[in-house]
Parts: structure tokens; sequence; C-alpha cells
């Protein structure tokens, strides 16, 4: 019998693909940018990275980590960020291409979550919470060394914590959630409305770059998204009684710009004594970490 899962990371800008074997190494892997068409368009680059993967090759099961929310008693997915996919049936397509082989289906941040406590900086973790700060802000938990989703599979998502409650509007419906603080695109957009001087597609990696040269505003920036994690952060830990977050993403690769705020603000509204042995680490696994957590999904 193969030892070999498919593992697919599913969102907003790329669609990942890979073979995972049961010691959590990558084998063969694929990726692409999702389309900005029709929701055909999107589930037909599911399909390519699915063939390119797979190329014939016997699987034991497919695990699949999708941006949110999600259903994943239902095995739909309405991704904020991805076009059309509301209510889409991922796991019946997925099912579909690959009959017989048991699909399972998590949101990404919880995958990232499991991923980096199965391999990466929460392995010696019990109670942690997972957080890709890119794009937007998602999150995932593990409790008691085991994946929570919650109801609905959504548990963990703490993009939408509000940490603003007169700010900006969110994409969810909300107004002055982290995501409108944290988000690389919103950084972006605030540094501009503070009179940063940027060139047309600045990113957050530019933003940091220009942090890290000494520009004021770009600094700000970053404090203020790192203020909004790390607020979070301790009203996550606050409830479930955390001993770990571990943060990656995109945002996350700027390091102490926004390790630092996240920390500083962890330690101010982490007062009680419970959360006193709480840790705030880099993530380890990189982009890996979602394909490792869905592959897990499957291998248990």
């Amino acid at each position: 019998m193969t030892d070999l899962v498919l593992a697919l990371d599913v969102g907003g800008t790329k669609i990942a693909g890979a073979l995972v074997d049961r010691g959590g190494a990558v084998r063969r892997a694929v990726r692409v940018a999702t389309p900005l068409g029709s929701a055909e368009d999107t589930w037909g680059a599911v399909v390519s990275v699915v063939d390119e993967v797979v190329r014939g090759e016997d699987v034991a099961g497919v695990g699949i980590a999708s941006a949110g929310p999600v259903d994943a008693g239902a095995g739909t997915v309405s991704p904020i960020n991805v076009r059309g996919w509301r209510g889409f049936p991922l796991r019946e397509r997925v099912s579909e291409l690959l009959p017989g082989v048991p699909v399972e289906l998590a949101g990404d941040g919880p995958c990232m979550a499991l991923g980096e406590h199965w391999l990466g900086a929460g392995r010696d973790s019990r109670f942690l919470l997972g957080l890709v700060v890119s794009t937007g802000v998602g999150g995932g938990l593990v409790l008691g060394g085991r994946p929570f989703g919650g109801r609905t599979g959504n548990a963990g998502h703490i993009g939408h914590v509000v940490v603003e409650p007169d700010g900006e509007a969110c994409a969810c419906g909300g107004r002055g959630c982290a995501e409108t603080v944290a988000g690389g695109p919103r950084m972006v957009a605030w540094a501009r409305r503070q009179g940063w001087q940027a060139p047309d597609g600045a990113d957050a990696a530019l933003l940091a770059a220009a942090a890290n040269a000494g520009e004021e505003v770009p600094r700000a920036a970053f404090e203020r998204a790192g203020r909004a994690v790390g607020l979070a952060i301790a009203a996550t830990a606050a409830v479930v009684d955390l001993d770990l977050a571990v943060v990656g993403g995109g945002v996350a690769q700027a390091g102490e710009l926004l390790f630092d705020p996240v920390r500083r603000a962890v330690a101010e509204h982490c007062g009680l004594s419970y959360l006193d042995a709480l840790r705030v680490e880099p993530a380890r696994l990189g982009g890996r970490a979602g394909l490792v957590g869905a592959a897990r999904l499957v291998l248990g």
C-alpha cells in the first residue's frame, strides 16, 4: 500500500499541491497562481495541479487546506478572496477526480497550525495558535495536542478578532478586525494615507524594506500591525489558555519589525497568571505548513 497522500492548499493568490509521505516529507510539489476568472476557472486550476502532482501515482488519501470560511461537515468552501466560490463543493469535486480515495477538508489556518504542531515550531506545544499574516490574517488551533475546528471547522480565525471597534470595514462585514490592520495590502494602504510615497504595486515586502531603511511611516505601519496581531493573540489566549502562538505568512517575513510589537502587545495584555508561559515564535515550515497540515488530516 502506498505511503503517499495528496495535499492541496487553495487560497486567493495560489493553488498548491504536493505528494507527502508518512514522515511529512514533500516528494513532489506544484504551485500555480489562483485564476481571477470564474468559479470554474479556479476549479480548472485545481484539476491541473492534481494532474501534475499525481501523474498516475496511487495515493492513500487527499487532504485539502482551503481559505475560508469552510464548512467541514458539508465539504464546502466560501473563501472571501476566491471569486464565485460560495458554498463550493470542493471535497465532493476532488473526490470525483480520485474515486474511492478518502478526502479530508479543513481551513488553511487550521492546516498551518497542524503542520507547525507536527513538524515545525510547535512540536513541543499542546495548546497552540497558528497564524498566517499575509494578504489577510488567518489562524487555527491545536488544543490538547489535537486540531480543534469548532462547530463548522472555522475555530481560530483570528483575523476577525476585533482590535479597533471603530476601525475600518472588513470584507467579513464587520469593522476593525485584526485583518483590516495587519493584512499586507491594508498596511500599504494605511502607509500611503500617512504620506508614504510608494510606487504602484508596492507590497508588504517593499514596505518592510522601507522600514528597515529607517523610513518613519513604514515603521509605524509595522508597529500598528504588530500591535493588532498581539492584541488578537492575547484575546485568544485568555479564552483558550494557550502556551504558544506561531506566526507565519508573507508579512511575518519582516522578522522583528513585526515580532517586536507583537510580543510587546502580548506582554502588556497577558497579565493573568495562567498566561505567563505564553510564547510567540516564528513559523518554521514556511509555505509548506499548509500542505504538511493538510496531509496530516489524512495521516492522523
